[in-house]
């Protein structure tokens, strides 16, 4: 057997699904929508460039006024007789419901690739959950789900073999920015190998189905009366059934190809496992984290990934869950008002009395609702949760303290891995996000390593708060949450320490860095007591630039990126010797700027190499360990918040409202 040829590539999961459906596409209509939009921006520059598909032509880029109009467009070139493909999320695939119904019934393989997001209900969100596609689920679409950015790439091709070969329409969805914006090195398979996978029996016939008035003239999508519609819609059972077996075969060759696991569903964990736990989405990489490690320590636990969840498959389920199985927790992102429980919940309870198999719970929780992040502390408390009397339509991830539904995280539980995290606090447009995109590249190219990067925007983006969660490490990494315990925490914004409790977040022995323009004595001064407290509590190295004067010198004006990219590089030296990096950054600054003229290409190098000479260390105190926070003060996520238990006159020195707290 011949060596399947493969590459690396550091892309996101919009960019990943871009790349392969392209391939797959004569049609695309589009029209925008975060957080899907990247996808559609990317096939419309292949197709500007004149990338050729599978089918040897240029892609047809059509931009419609709303997405009805991006559906009905898929929908009348697919009865054209031409593979069609659209990308959307939330309220969008909302307004394609109509045509889906209509592309169901006329068996016609349109692919649509969703990066799931929240519906606007009590207030609009942009961030992910799996609101939208539990909403189309009741269409017939086959609805396949990647759960990371590598089965991305691995699954976008499988969404459109199913659709050709089924003559059904797939829904390809993963989590929206959790999956769709964040950065991995993956590898992807050569294009010749899943061309050699086309059917092209089933192309064909698909062709010849195409309306076409010269010669081939028929009706379609006709009107009927309660005398024979319902035989109708049963008389597509069989069509229906099919889509199960065929989806196998190409999950079959997708592991073939890859090397990794897929199927209808995958079961990860002990073969003896007594609790699993069933979800679809990014959770699962945090859940397969949590399994293994728990498992080292002597439990019997397991993890169900699901991955076709439309035609959803009972006896698959249930077969791949081990028969020691007696406990088992449902996790669905998403909240269903009125139900008996939510969607992949009531699923799998009905399963399990189909094919008869008695287990002595399952519960159905929500987690991870708009993005709201879902660490190893809620997974494992999941776990411990299914041994103490659980409940349904428990929530992890959240307080409940209004319906008390939500099940309390095990905060002592940490995990330990061989990677490097490293946190950024930084301003929407300041440059920082770019910087540390430029800095996964630089590591990936120069080390070899593999590398992971999440942006968390503000949903303001330009002038919001970004956080960049970064990491690094020689073998792949899992971790679908955001990053504490960083061994490095960078601030781009000295106003930020009065607003974001961003030491909270270093680990013990970390490093800290800080942009001001502040001396020594007045940051002292100004520094919140629990930020002083946590950096002597933590035993962490604390270093202070003021990036912006650099900046101004040099005539990059409010530009401090650059320079503290170069003091990133410096104080992290066990990814790579500084000299490496100056060497790679620079090339890297030409290649970026090196159209806009040799003056700012200059001005760059200097910033870079100035970024580690305007380093200065900030000693950090040992009294400062007696600077005890207030207890009473309540604090959400990152954020302040100037609600106080303890009358304003009791509390002491800089935890005073209006200095660390706004």
């Amino acid at each position: 057997m011949s060596e399947i040829k493969k590459s690396f590539l550091s892309v996101d999961g919009n960019t990943a699904a871009a790349l392969e459906s392209y391939n797959f596409a004569e049609v695309a209509a589009i029209y925008p929508i975060t957080p899907s939009s990247p996808i559609a921006e990317y096939i419309d520059l292949y197709a500007s460039q004149g990338k050729k598909s599978f089918f040897d032509n240029t892609v047809k880029v059509v931009e419609m006024q709303s997405e009805a109009g991006a559906a009905g467009a898929v929908h009348g070139a697919l009865q054209a007789g031409s593979y069609a493909v659209t990308y959307t999320a939330s309220q969008g695939l909302l307004l394609m419901l109509p045509n889906i119904y209509k592309i169901v019934g006329e068996m016609l393989p349109a692919v649509f690739h969703v990066a799931a997001r929240s519906i606007a209900t009590r207030a609009l969100s942009i961030f992910g959950d799996h609101q939208d596609i539990y909403a189309v689920r009741q269409t017939g679409a086959t609805m396949i789900c990647a759960h990371s950015v590598q089965e991305v790439a691995d699954l976008a091709p499988v969404a459109h073999l199913v659709a050709m070969e089924s003559m059904n329409p797939v829904i390809h969805f993963f989590d929206g920015f959790r999956t769709s914006h964040e950065i991995q090195n993956i590898e992807f398979v050569d294009n010749e190998e899943w061309k050699k996978l086309l059917p092209l029996d089933k192309i064909e016939e698909f062709r010849k189905r195409a309306l076409n008035p010269h010669g081939h003239a028929v009706t379609r999508g006709g009107a009927e009366n309660d005398d024979i519609y319902f035989q109708g819609r049963e008389a597509a059972n069989l069509h229906n059934d099919a889509v199960i077996g065929i989806a196998e075969k190409y999950f079959a060759e997708a592991s073939r190809l890859t090397g990794r696991e897929y199927a209808p569903f995958v079961y990860v964990g002990a073969k003896d496992a007594t609790k699993v736990i069933i979800a679809m989405g990014s959770v699962t990489e945090t859940i397969t984290e949590v399994v293994e490690d728990l498992n080292r320590k002597g439990e019997k636990i397991g993890l169900v990934k699901v991955h076709l969840y439309r035609p959803f498959s009972a006896k698959h389920l249930v077969n791949v869950i081990p028969s020691t199985v007696k406990k088992i927790a449902v996790l669905d992102r998403t909240k269903e008002i009125g139900a008996l429980g939510e969607p992949l919940y009531v699923d799998v309870v009905t399963s399990f009395a189909q094919v008869g198999r008695q287990v002595d719970v399952i519960v159905g929780g929500r987690y991870g609702l708009s993005s709201k992040d879902t660490q190893p502390k809620h997974i494992k408390a999941v776990f411990d949760f299914l041994d103490n009397k659980p409940w349904n339509s428990f929530t992890v991830g959240i307080d409940d303290d209004v319906t008390h539904l939500s099940v309390a995280p095990d905060e002592e539980y940490v995990l330990k891995h061989d990677y490097r995290s490293c946190l950024f606090y930084g301003l929407g447009s300041d440059g920082t996000v770019g910087a540390n995109k430029s800095s996964i590249k630089i590591i990936g190219d120069a080390t070899g390593q593999y590398a992971q990067a999440y942006f968390a925007y503000d949903s303001r983006k330009s002038g919001g708060a970004t956080r960049s969660h970064l990491r690094f490490g020689k073998s792949p990494i899992h971790s679908t949450y955001y990053v504490e315990n960083a061994d490095f925490v960078s601030c781009s914004l000295d106003s930020y320490l009065f607003q974001f409790d961003m030491v909270r977040n270093l680990g013990e022995g970390g490093t800290f860095l800080l942009n001001t323009d502040m001396d020594d004595e007045t940051l002292e001064k100004t520094m919140p007591n629990r930020m002083k407290y946590l950096l002597a509590k933590k035993h962490a190295k604390f270093y202070a630039i003021d990036a912006n004067k650099i900046a101004e010198s040099i005539g990059m004006g409010r530009h401090t990126n650059t320079t503290l990219q170069a003091a990133f590089f410096y104080l992290n030296q066990d990814i790579m010797p500084y000299s490496e990096a100056q060497d790679w950054m620079k090339k890297l600054a030409k290649k970026t700027y090196g159209r806009k003229g040799d003056e700012i290409v200059q001005k760059n190098y200097k910033a870079i190499d100035m970024g580690a000479e305007g380093l200065r260390e900030v000693k950090v105190k040992a009294e400062w360990i007696k600077l005890k926070p207030v207890k009473e003060v309540v604090t959400t996520g990152d954020e302040y918040f100037d609600t106080f238990v303890t009358p304003i006159d009791k509390l002491e020195g800089n935890d005073l409202p209006g200095q660390s707290f706004h």
